[in-house]
């Protein structure tokens, strides 16, 4: 029985035999499945008993998974949702992550990954947020403002602060940019996704050891970045 074993997921995904192998490998680890095979079916599940965690497919019979995502998120659920899309659906998954869900992963696809994810967002929401992270020689403080390599003071305009801490506040995410924009600059914005860019590259020329092959703030193909901790 793992330590995860009190934890509740629900399933909605309208495919029978993937759902019903997603079930058996999630309560093999230990975890509470309930599933639903319809859109309006999880929709009910969700809002009368929220779960611990949302595995949601996006292509759904009656409410599509987008729909869920944006109820969940107006109702103030903030368990994490992983979303299960088909290859080539990259603006689905941009859309979906817009509307609040916390990570994706692309059919056919492992199940040990999955498996990972899921813990990986059990374990992060289990914590509180803390006042500085570190990774690598790094250090950021966020009350104090400051972000140092070794003890050394590194300088960082405020938008760069504000874009480190996004990152490093939600590691292992995938960011749109429309997320970093809305988050860093607001929503009234007019800095267009270059700008963005440019800013992650001066970001990485200041933290990353060989800025060219990053190891901490990565590029996600047409959807954004991802900022991965060192293990």
């Amino acid at each position: 029985m793992s330590a995860m074993s009190t934890k509740t997921i629900l399933i909605i995904e309208d495919d029978p035999v993937l759902l019903r192998g997603l079930k058996d490998n999630f309560e093999t680890q230990g975890y509470l499945v309930r599933t639903a095979r319809d859109g309006q079916k999880g929709l009910d599940a969700l809002l009368t008993a929220p779960p611990d965690l949302l595995l949601l497919d996006l292509m759904l019979p009656k409410v599509n998974g987008y729909e869920i995502c944006r109820a969940a998120r107006a109702r103030q659920l903030d368990m994490p949702i992983i979303m299960l899309t088909a290859k080539g659906q990259e603006d689905d998954i941009v859309r979906g992550l817009e509307l609040g869900a916390d990570d994706y992963v692309t059919k056919p696809f492992s199940i040990k990954e999955l498996l990972a994810r899921v813990e990986a967002l059990l374990r992060r929401t289990r914590k509180t947020e803390p006042e500085t992270y570190q990774f690598g020689d790094y250090r950021l403080d966020i009350p104090a403002r400051t972000f140092t390599r070794r003890g050394e003071e590194i300088a960082l305009s405020p938008k760069e602060f504000r874009l480190l801490e996004l990152f490093v506040k939600r590691p292992g995410r995938a960011l749109t940019r429309d997320e970093i924009l809305n988050v860093v600059w607001g929503y009234d914005s007019f800095v267009g996704e270059r700008s963005i860019d440019r800013f992650v590259t001066t970001l990485r020329n200041k933290i990353e050891p060989d800025p060219h092959n990053p190891i901490y703030i990565h590029t996600v193909r047409e959807i954004g970045y991802k900022f991965e901790p060192p293990r």
